[in-house]
Formats: structure tokens, sequence, C-alpha cells
């Protein structure tokens, strides 16, 4: 319940945020986007990887948005290591809080409904193990309670962060290209 606040919060926080760096001119025009990031210098890539980071750990945002955030600011190749580097360090954490605190974590951020619908995929070690990698290589999967699933089963770290390493860069890669092209036609970029 307090998640799911949490996330209309987060959606409508970002609404607003949107709404008004539309208003401002930063939607629709790149330049003075990256000139307002620009700002931040060196701790731009670093302020961006931390806000990817914690809406991992914290999912209340869509992480479309910040993927998407990535590669409109920083452009395809840098918005791609920053989103890889920080999806990548967000995944291994949530695992590991996961392999602390089990289960009641997932009761704590996660509906029960979504809990239910995916708990019957890790009866069997083999089979979750599949299942999870062949998920993380797709775009529309949801990563973060998936991560945060495999801290739960006897999943070791050697073969998670494997799956993670090697089955992000082509989802990442294809959720950006798919959302910078929607994003291109709506705004122009």
């Amino acid at each position: 319940m307090i998640l799911q606040i949490l996330t209309w919060l987060g959606i409508i926080a970002m609404c607003v945020l949107g709404y008004y760096l539309y208003k401002q001119g930063y939607l629709t025009d790149m330049p003075k986007l990256r000139l307002l990031v620009g700002k931040a210098g060196v701790w731009a890539p670093l302020l961006f990887m931390l806000l990817q980071l914690i809406q991992i750990i914290l999912p209340v945002l869509p992480g479309g948005v910040t993927t998407l955030a990535g590669v409109v600011i920083f452009g395809p190749f840098w918005g791609f290591v920053w989103n890889y580097l920080s999806i990548c360090v967000g995944s291994i954490l949530a695992f590991h809080i996961a392999k602390i605190y089990g289960r009641p974590v997932l009761r704590l951020l996660f509906s029960p409904k979504t809990i239910a619908a995916y708990e019957k995929k890790t009866s069997s070690d083999t089979q979750f193990a599949k299942y999870f990698a062949i998920a993380i290589f797709f775009p529309f999967a949801p990563d973060d309670f998936l991560c945060y699933l495999a801290g739960t089963t006897s999943m070791t770290y050697k073969q998670f962060i494997w799956i993670i390493l090697l089955g992000k860069p082509a989802s990442i890669l294809i959720y950006s290209l798919g959302l910078t092209t929607l994003f291109s036609k709506f705004f122009g970029f």
C-alpha cells in the first residue's frame, strides 16, 4: 500500500516536472536541456546514476522514464553506458537486499497480486534461472521485481550477476531505441 502511494506520488511528480520542463522549453529544445544538465558538470552522470539506482531499489517510478532520460540527456552512447552501469548495480543491490531480508521485502515493496503471479516460477530453481534470464533479456519484463524475487531463491550471486551483465545490454538498447523513437515523434528530437 505504501509503495503504491509512493508510486502514484512519483508519477505525479514526474508529470509535474515534465510539464514544467516542457513549458520552459527544455523538452522541445535539446541544446537547452543539455545546457541545463551541463550545469551539474561532472556530477551530472553521477546524479543520473544515483536516480536510476534509487528507482530500482525503491521502484516508485516507471524504469522507462529514467532510461529514456539517460539517452535523451546524454546521447545514445553515454546514455546507454550510464543506464547500463546504474541498472546493473541497482539490480545487484536489489538481489542482495532480498538475499538478506527474504520474502518480507517482497511483501513490503510489491503487491500480493504481483508476487502471486510470479511465485509459481520459483518452484524449480533451474526453471526459474532460465525464466529469469529470458525475462531480463526482454525490455518490458518487471525487472526490479524479478531481481528481488531472484534474491529469495537459491540462485547464486555469480549466476545472477552473469545473467544481469549479459542480459541487460540488449534490453536497455531495445527499450532506449524504442522510447527514443516515440519521444522523437512527439517532440521532434
